[in-house]
């Protein structure tokens, strides 16, 4: 049963990517946060045996987060360099 799993995570994952690609994002904060929730959804649902759509929502939500926080730094130091 690990190949329906499996297929769900690469779905999601190509399917954030390819959305990366045809709505562009904006700043880095954005690409961050796009590409830690794919990062983390794939992660999670290969992490959490048990329930890997759970895992993928709480790895979507994690990679997110976290991607935005750096993607926003990245952002303000671009900022900071400009001035």
């Amino acid at each position: 049963m690990l190949i329906r799993p499996l297929r769900v995570s690469l779905l999601t994952l190509l399917l954030a990517l390819g959305g990366a690609g045809l709505g562009g994002c904006q700043n880095d904060a954005q690409t961050g946060a796009l590409i830690g929730a794919a990062v983390g959804s794939a992660a999670g649902a290969a992490i959490d045996h048990r329930n890997r759509g759970r895992g993928a929502l709480i790895g979507a939500g994690v990679g997110g987060a976290g991607g935005y926080v750096v993607g926003n730094e990245r952002d303000k130091s671009k900022d900071r360099e400009e001035y």
